[in-house]
């Protein structure tokens, strides 16, 4: 069955490379991380001219976990999903060169930002990035954590931050 957001002449390579990634995702990250390569391998299955067209499936499966796992501080020994890159190229036997190539690729392509994309982010990396929540007000830095409701919510709906803290912590207390 066709995905209808993949185009239909690049459901194959969105099948292969989301095979493999699902495998190591299981193996070794989580759900969240899974469901965030293959929406990455989709947005890069949309781009005209899709860049997996070159490139073995399994090249392209290590450069977007790589890719997606760098927004996620995958690579910083402190996260609990730390996996080294020189895994990820052996588990889907890549030349550290070409999985760098790939994941560079991936990440220039779908504007993935270390700091402040939170589209590619596990929702764990967001909560922990201190950059995502410091607003300008009145001319001060603030972390928007702490300002009232009704400043978190014309945040969020002008696109500043990913989701509004104070829905997260009735949640928690609810």
């Amino acid at each position: 069955m066709t995905n209808k957001r993949i185009p239909q002449a690049m459901q194959g390579y969105y099948d292969a490379i989301t095979i493999l990634t699902d495998t190591f995702c299981k193996e070794r990250l989580s759900n969240e991380y899974a469901e965030l390569v293959r929406k990455a391998t989709a947005a890069l299955c949309r781009k005209r001219p899709s860049p997996l067209l070159s490139g073995k499936t399994e090249s392209w499966a290590c450069g977007i976990i790589q890719a997606v796992g760098y927004v996620n501080w995958m690579f910083d020994k402190s996260n609990p999903f730390y996996t080294n890159a020189q895994t990820i190229q052996e588990f889907f036997v890549v030349s550290k060169s070409t999985a760098g190539l790939r994941a560079k690729t991936a990440r220039e392509a779908l504007g993935m930002d270390h700091i402040l994309n939170t589209e590619w982010m596990l929702q764990a990396t967001q909560d922990s990035n201190p950059m995502l929540w410091f607003v300008k007000v009145d001319g001060f830095i603030c972390d928007i954590r702490t300002l009232p409701r009704e400043i978190q919510e014309q945040a969020y709906e002008d696109g500043i931050i990913p989701y509004i803290p104070a829905d997260k912590e009735e949640e928690v207390v609810g």
